[in-house]
């Protein structure tokens, strides 16, 4: 498994930004996919972002496509998410995944994801 570890959780205002940061203790590549999931309060876990890395393709859930964008410093073993204009259903714990299964190419299913952050929240008021 690979170690991740997330920071850059916080509160913000509704139109507000933040920058989420995962290190990984492997080369990001070494993981068929990584990325980010999400859980509110009461709600089940669901995938945000994700890099599959034998393409580089981006895949964005709908409700943050064109707000959030995932990127990576291969040099740093590191991972980003770039939140903009944050809204209050963006609350929620947000998880550093990776997967070394290939299947997470095309599936969000948090299952196929081995590795897991601890989190970090992320609180957006109105």
């Amino acid at each position: 498994q690979v170690q991740l570890v997330e920071s850059g959780g916080g509160s913000v205002q509704a139109g507000g930004s933040l920058r989420l940061s995962c290190t990984a203790s492997t080369n990001t590549y070494d993981s068929d996919c990584i990325g980010w999931f999400r859980q509110a309060p009461g709600a089940e876990r669901e995938g945000v972002a994700r890099i599959y890395s034998r393409d580089d393709f981006k895949y964005y859930a709908n409700s943050v496509k064109g707000r959030f964008f995932i990127s990576r410093d291969t040099a740093k073993n590191t991972v980003f998410l770039q939140m903009n204009n944050l809204k209050p259903e963006d609350t929620g714990v947000y998880y550093c995944a990776a997967s070394r299964d290939a299947r997470c190419g095309g599936s969000w299913n948090a299952r196929y994801f081995d590795s897991w952050g601890q989190g970090t929240q992320v609180t957006v008021s109105s």
